[in-house]
């Protein structure tokens, strides 16, 4: 067999790049589209929860929340799901991104195995890479390093010394990179790949190619799907780096991976495939990767590290996928508390009543690599359990700057949280929040929150911008007609009145008039693809609002009073029309054909109610 470099076989695991936010458009839409109208969205949460027939629809109790009554609703019609506990709702692919917490890519991939389907990969800088690419580079590499761990009897040692034992380091394949410049160059026919994954740089001035890692312990860092993406080294020398990662490339940036968190996904799984959603309890974030690997070996699995840097976003978003419960583990010395200080600002906009993050801090001069290994599994455990919550070491930090003694300290207080409360979302955990400084420091909410930015949510309209005068009852209209639409997209095809629709001041004309446009370009499609269509916009947002129809309307009557509401809507954006032409007489001479509009306007509402 050829070795990678000249053409080798890819393994299975290592067999298309995902889908990054460098890379857009790598799955066509088409086919995410085609995939939902295939899908039954019914089995695909059948397979996972205990569905029971409610009218047209099916419900079962949450998966996201503890609860006693059902109220998570399937529909068929739709495609849809509706969780009126927890406020999620979605298609067949935002239901397996949230029970399965799998990414976008993951969940397409999930339900395109369901059917027998190969995804396929187009556009982007980077096409799909298949045979030979720098993944097939990565996992050679990986393959390299293992056995050059067998051949080393030094590094056999270190691994020893540091308590690995040889099941840990083949759990997490743990290898060396050889005390040479070339060891792993030699190893691949061409470079090309290799260079591209960053495990060969180019000398230009000597137009030669020499490796990066070398004499070090070696750490592969895998993505979600357990795929070697970049390389973790700890140097066996005395090279002034004693820990070295892998250079940013297409497939690697330290800001959005976590070593250890495959292997910690892992525990979720056994035979039959993924054990619950909330199997995964909590994940520990530490700061190494002997800390990870060592706590794995005590029995604590859920560890995993950031890659040399702080805590970031992204970070947190890989986080918050796998589990709602993130537990920061730092020293306790300065250094530890100010680098939990930069998570806590990264976790504020994310944590609410559902997600949680919490502080542990270890006795000075230990990590848990060394702590684990003299207080042992349960005695860590038990550590982890006392963590701090985000909140008591907030006002703990910013109460240790003042003194709350007097009027300047509680005053200062205030000042020290504004812009910590002002980047919260809007929760239960930030009311209490302010419950809390209210007390601390004898001030209204309204005085604590003067002056601080709104928590994030949408944004306004500039304050210049025409706005069409509220009216509940449109509103109501607008909102029933698309969730009757949602249940028979049929009724979107030869609808009149669609063009003076869209020239309506109505707040949320615009989005049913764009729902029945697609259902008329799409007649076969149903609300689950048009939630795709819309995914990540305000628009799929509302249509995740609106909720199931009520279980007694039959077919005939969603069609009678679609067609009843329609028509209400159409009489409202006539008098709307005819209210224009009329200011319009006033100020100019209208034309002949506006004239003819507004006569024709006037006799067609003759008699007729408004909504």
């Amino acid at each position: 067999m050829r070795r990678p470099g000249g053409g080798c076989s890819q393994p299975a695991a290592n067999d298309a790049l995902p889908l990054t936010p460098e890379l857009p458009g790598l799955i066509p839409q088409a086919f995410v589209q085609d995939l939902l109208a295939r899908t039954d969205i019914v089995e695909v949460i059948g397979s996972r929860l205990e569905l029971k027939r409610a009218g047209r629809e099916f419900k079962a109790l949450s998966p996201f929340t503890n609860e006693k009554s059902p109220s998570f609703y399937v529909s068929p019609a739709k495609q849809f799901f509706h969780c009126f506990s927890s406020g999620k709702s979605g298609n067949a692919i935002g239901f397996l991104m949230e029970y399965d917490r799998l990414t976008f890519v993951e969940a397409v991939e999930e339900l395109a195995g369901r059917l027998g389907l190969d995804v396929p990969r187009e556009g982007g800088k980077f096409e799909r890479l298949v045979l030979d690419g720098p993944l097939d580079a990565l996992a050679a590499a990986q393959r390299f390093f293992s056995d050059q761990l067998r051949k080393h009897q030094p590094a056999i040692d270190y691994l020893k010394r540091r308590g690995v034992s040889g099941a840990t380091a083949k759990a997490f394949g743990i290898g060396y990179a050889p005390d040479a410049w070339d060891a792993l160059t030699r190893f691949f026919d061409d470079p090309a790949h290799a260079l591209e994954a960053g495990l060969l740089r180019r000398n230009e001035q000597r137009n030669s190619i020499y490796d990066v890692f070398r004499h070090r312990i070696m750490f592969p860092i895998r993505d979600a799907r357990g795929r070697v993406i970049a390389f973790g080294g700890r140097t066996l020398g005395n090279d002034p780096a004693k820990y070295l990662n892998s250079p940013e490339t297409p497939l690697f940036h330290k800001g959005r991976n976590l070593y250890g968190l495959f292997e910690a996904r892992q525990r979720r799984s056994g035979p039959g495939g993924p054990v619950s959603a909330g199997a995964l309890q909590h994940l520990l974030v530490v700061e190494g990767y002997m800390d990870v690997v060592m706590l794995a070996q005590h029995g604590i699995p859920e560890a995993v590290a950031t890659l040399g840097t702080a805590t970031t976003r992204d970070h947190l978003n890989l986080l918050f996928k796998a589990t709602d419960r993130v537990v920061f583990c730092f020293d306790g010395d300065r250094a530890g508390r100010a680098a939990a200080w930069r998570a806590l600002e990264q976790a504020l906009p994310e944590v609410d009543e559902r997600r949680q993050c919490l502080f542990m801090f270890l006795p000075q001069g230990q990590d848990p690599d060394s702590l684990v290994q003299e207080i042992r599994a349960e005695a860590f455990t038990q550590r982890i359990a006392q963590a701090q919550n985000l909140s008591v070491f907030l006002l703990g930090e910013l109460g240790a700057q003042v003194e709350l003694g007097t009027l300047e300290g509680r005053a200062r207080l205030a000042g020290l949280a504004r812009p910590h409360l002002a980047r919260m979302r809007d929760s239960p955990l930030r009311s209490l929040l302010l419950a809390e400084l209210e007390r601390l420091t004898r001030l209204r909410r309204e005085e604590l929150l003067e002056g601080s930015s709104a928590p994030p949510g949408p944004a306004a309209p500039p304050a210049t911008a025409a706005r069409a005068p509220l009216d509940a009852g449109q509103v109501r209209a607008i909102k029933r007609a698309l969730q009757l639409l949602l249940e028979r997209p049929a009724m979107a095809l030869n609808l009149p009145g669609i063009e003076l629709l869209a020239q309506a001041r109505m707040p949320g004309m615009g989005i049913l008039v764009e729902a029945i446009e697609f259902f008329a370009e799409h007649p076969e499609a149903h609300g689950g693809q048009l939630h795709e269509h819309w995914r990540d916009t305000p628009k799929a947002a509302a249509l995740e609002r609106l909720g199931p129809l009520e279980p007694l309307l039959d077919e005939a009557a969603i069609e009678r009073e679609f067609a009843d509401t329609m028509s209400r809507l159409v009489r409202k954006a006539l008098h709307q029309r005819t209210e224009w032409l009329q200011g319009e007489a006033q100020i100019r001479e209208l034309s002949a054909a506006e004239l003819a509009e507004w006569q024709a306007i006037r006799q067609q509402l003759s008699g007729r109610p408004l909504v």
